[in-house]
């Protein structure tokens, strides 16, 4: 039984980061570079229904990062394969917690709808961060006066980016996977 769960949840991260990284190469040209709307990045609130979800979308970012820089789409380049992917996965981490809180004199519901709300705050905050940061460095962002302004247009842009997918397209997911608590079905159920 052991081996059949273990199996079945290599199985789910699987397939979250494969359904990741096709929806980030069919949308290549708006999911790389400086101003990007990475639609993938909706899958990022899984966290909050299961730690499976951190596993899935860290390799899904991974493995389109690294598809990407081969196929010379991603203009950063290989070093997205380590950056955007930490990012990716301390977001993950952060939202899974979130996903664990319960709001004190909150019902079930209303505790499901603030952990909605704040799920995409660390994809948002830690994604316009590091890969600002990473956008900056590699497009030429040198110590100085010019730096600053690089560094907060490209930061700005990726969270833009991140705000408008994880809060139109996240948000709809998630609304998806507590209906009916489908969720439990699909991430936490019990192998048969």
């Amino acid at each position: 039984m052991e081996r059949n769960t273990r199996v079945r949840k290599m199985v789910q991260i699987a397939l979250i980061g494969a359904l990741y990284t096709a929806l980030t190469m069919a949308l290549a040209p708006v999911s790389f570079g400086a101003v990007q709307f990475r639609i993938s990045e909706a899958l990022t609130l899984l966290p909050l229904f299961s730690p499976i979800g951190i596993w899935g979308i860290t390799f899904g970012c991974f493995l389109s990062n690294l598809l990407g820089f081969l196929l010379g789409s991603n203009p950063i380049g290989l070093i997205d394969a380590v950056c955007g992917t930490s990012a990716t996965l301390l977001a993950g981490l952060i939202t899974c917690w979130i996903g664990r809180c319960s709001f004190r004199g909150a019902d079930e519901k209303k505790n499901r709808l603030f952990r909605m709300l704040l799920g995409p705050v660390p994809v948002i905050l830690l994604n316009g961060l590091i890969v600002g940061l990473e956008l900056t460095f590699v497009f030429g962002g040198e110590p100085g006066q010019t730096f600053g302004w690089l560094f907060a247009f490209n930061a700005g842009s990726v969270a833009l980016g991140e705000l408008v997918v994880c809060y139109t397209l996240g948000l709809l997911l998630c609304g998806v996977l507590y209906r009916n608590d489908l969720y439990k079905k699909i991430l936490l159920s019990p192998v048969a």
